[in-house]
């Protein structure tokens, strides 16, 4: 009888701790995301495009669904695990809605891979949104910029304007050196725009960072890349192509 009572009692402890036990958080759609307010907890699943170097315990990917794109800014993950995180490896996604000087992304996030067919997103031609409020709204997909011109650097130091009179910089402000991050500009239509090859994401080892070293002034070519925001549009550009 006794034992029969202990495990009676037990049933009721394991019971009470499932009752109390937090629940699994539901997986959002893309709208259901954009929908969220700035600091909300997000959970989302979503595919892995491509990455910034592993570096710390943190990484920062740039993820996108067939529905929307997702950036993550310093996920907690081992060396290990960043590893396995090749294109097309699908993930869950918990974290919170975070924005940087007009950059939507998902902050202090955990994920874990999860089971499912690998997927690749094709980059989509938004060159007729280029200069548009619309543009806004495929914020961190891979994205291409067809036929745009290469233009003098340019950047803006204490409310003036600076003109480096070359096609690219090492940093914003050219400040930097070969490995840093590359800063150049492109035009279309009568506007101009300043586009990074972020060195995280594509080193000085890559095609596209010693594409941009030898691009000219007054050049037409098609840009690939992930539609970054920072104050206005400035897309992490991952391929070129010369007309």
């Amino acid at each position: 009888m006794k034992k029969f009572a202990s495990l009676i009692l037990a049933l009721c402890m394991i019971l009470s701790v499932a009752a109390f036990a937090e629940p699994e958080a539901a997986v959002m759609t893309y709208a259901d995301f954009m929908a969220a307010a700035i600091d909300d907890e997000v959970t989302v699943e979503t595919y892995v495009q491509a990455n910034q170097s592993w570096w710390d315990g943190k990484i920062s990917l740039y993820t996108q669904t067939e529905e929307g794109a997702y950036f993550l800014y310093n996920a907690a993950c081992d060396e290990a695990t960043a590893a396995l995180l090749v294109p097309g490896t699908k993930i869950r996604v918990t974290g919170y809605k975070a924005e940087w000087s007009g950059e939507v992304e998902i902050a202090d996030a955990t994920f874990e891979i999860i089971d499912g067919e690998p997927w690749l997103a094709e980059p989509l031609d938004v060159t007729e949104y280029l200069g548009t409020d619309a543009l806004i709204d495929y914020q961190n997909q891979l994205v291409k910029f067809s036929g745009v011109t290469i233009e003098p650097y340019t950047y803006e130091d204490n409310g003036e304007t600076v003109n480096t009179e070359a096609a690219f910089a090492y940093k914003w402000n050219g400040t930097g050196e070969q490995g840093d991050d590359l800063y150049f500009n492109v035009s279309l239509n009568g506007q101009t725009y300043t586009f990074t090859v972020e060195s995280y994401l594509c080193g000085a080892d890559t095609d596209i960072y010693k594409a941009i070293e030898s691009v000219e002034i007054g050049e037409t070519v098609d840009l690939e890349g992930f539609l970054y925001w920072y104050n206005g549009v400035n897309p992490h550009i991952t391929a070129l192509a010369r007309g």
